[in-house]
């Protein structure tokens, strides 16, 4: 499908909530318009000599705060509408998590699977040169993060080279997220997009009223999952679920094909598999296959879509067989699809909400960099302090000690991880409730158009607030 039907997609999404609103026309039209766009070509040389001329794109799709903030993705699918279509999404995003961002997206068009890692390090660097050349890049500007195709080796070439052609910016690390530790990021943003994941699903399937609608019994143990992509997303969303959640996986599909058990994989034992062999195929007690397109129409309970846009489509919504579709993709889900499912009965959780895990360690690794400290050098020891004098107060009242096993992991200060991955906890918390309460509230068609109606009421405020109309 035309990555244009990714936008119309969105757009549409968009509309369904914005007639529900309110707000007014004028102020529908700025909240929904992409600001501004950097279409870019660049020549880079190949390791042969060769020159190849690599096309590229940054959004930033809001101001209503600043900086903007979204990821950067290497695909060979990647264009205009895709990258303004995914920086809406980070928009509508970060309001729902109350992260003070506005939405950008960036991509360049290259197949990562077929560069060498010299090559990768020069589009990348070239590509951050081109950014800082017209002001789309900066911690105050435009923050980027990893995205499909991008990890913490190409945010931390990022960082290194913003540092360098920026040297007397104050806070050069903030211009990145997603960096590894030892370049001042975070420790938890690794995981972050996939464990918000994972806590999305479980406070939903903890919703006793909406699992009896959809036949099934309140929480994750037992439920049968399929999850459809094993990069960094799909991998931890397996991965908590299996091991926190006691769900069973039943499936796992990748570009080579897709694995079925029905009695359960071991995803660990099953990534160890593919990094050793380079392919799904060959995993022992399993059913490999080269269609992958059976992954996304296999029997279970859940379904979690962790790869590209566009994935279920009105040509396969009908044979969806998952009660719960867990979006932890951008736009797995078509708008046609999603009629389709809607009229089946089969729930999604929207991607604006679930997979914005990411987005929320983001911030605080923003925070972390513009303050030059980390969480756990303030708080940790002061934690510790106030827990001793607490049990010491306790003790003293009845009169009896703590023996000691329990008493050293009592009084021990929160590591820095500890204090993201609960404060993420908390943020999909608190967001689910708002997006369920008015869901029930306002009587909305399904979750997703209640998440996009939290989000432009908050997108309206703020312009508002800011002056943007007078």
């Amino acid at each position: 499908m035309a990555r244009s039907e990714f936008l119309t997609s969105v757009s549409r999404y968009f509309d369904r909530a914005a007639s529900h609103s309110g707000v007014t026309p004028g102020l529908l039209r700025q909240i929904k318009a992409c600001n501004a766009v950097y279409r870019m070509r660049f020549p880079v040389r190949e390791d042969n000599g060769e020159i190849t001329v690599v096309e590229a794109f940054r959004a930033e799709h809001s101001y209503h705060r600043l900086p903007t903030k979204g990821g950067i993705r290497l695909s060979r699918h990647v264009d205009l509408d895709e990258t303004i279509a995914l920086a809406a999404l980070m928009s509508y995003k970060c309001a729902i998590v109350g992260v003070p961002f506005g939405g950008a997206k960036g991509g360049i068009a290259l197949d990562p699977s077929k560069i060498s890692d010299g090559f990768r390090e020069r589009v990348v660097r070239r590509y951050t040169a081109e950014l800082i050349r017209k002001n789309f890049i900066g911690p105050d500007i435009d923050v980027p993060a990893p995205d499909y195709g991008t990890g913490e080796r190409e945010m931390a070439w990022i960082a290194d080279t913003y540092k360098n052609l920026r040297m007397n910016e104050p806070n050069p690390y903030a211009c990145v997220t997603g960096k590894p530790v030892a370049m001042q990021g975070i420790p938890g943003r690794r995981q972050a997009t996939g464990l918000g994941v994972f806590y999305g699903i479980r406070i939903f399937c903890e919703e006793a009223e909406a699992m009896r609608r959809l036949g099934l019994e309140p929480g994750l143990a037992g439920k049968r999952v399929i999850v459809q992509g094993l990069g960094n997303v799909g991998y931890h969303v397996a991965s908590f679920l299996q091991r926190d959640g006691g769900s069973v996986i039943v499936g796992i599909a990748e570009r080579e094909g897709y694995l079925h058990a029905e009695d359960g994989l071991d995803v660990e034992a099953v990534v160890r598999h593919r990094a050793e062999t380079g392919t799904l195929e060959g995993f022992p007690r399993a059913v490999f296959s080269t269609d992958r397109a059976t992954a996304l129409e296999g029997d279970c309970d859940i379904l979690v879509p962790a790869a590209l846009e566009n994935q279920i489509t009105g040509e396969n919504a009908p044979r969806i067989q998952a009660k719960i579709v867990a979006e932890a993709a951008n736009g797995p889900v078509d708008s046609v699809g999603e009629e389709i499912l809607r009229e089946r009965g089969i729930c999604m959780l929207p991607d604006i909400y679930l997979n914005a895990g990411g987005v929320t360690v983001s911030y605080f690794e923003w925070l972390k960099n513009r303050a030059g400290v980390s969480f756990e050098r303030l708080l940790s020891r002061h934690e510790e302090l106030t827990k001793s004098q607490l049990v010491q107060t306790i003790e003293q009242l009845v009169g009896q000690s703590v023996p000691e096993p329990l008493r050293t992991p009592l009084l021990h200060g929160p590591s820095e991880e500890r204090m993201v991955v609960t404060a993420l906890e908390q943020t999909m918390i608190v967001s689910f409730g708002q997006i369920h309460e008015l869901w029930k509230s306002e009587q909305l068609p399904d979750l997703r158009t209640a998440a996009y109606l939290l989000s432009i009421g908050r997108l309206a405020e703020s312009y508002s607030q800011h002056g943007i109309f007078p």
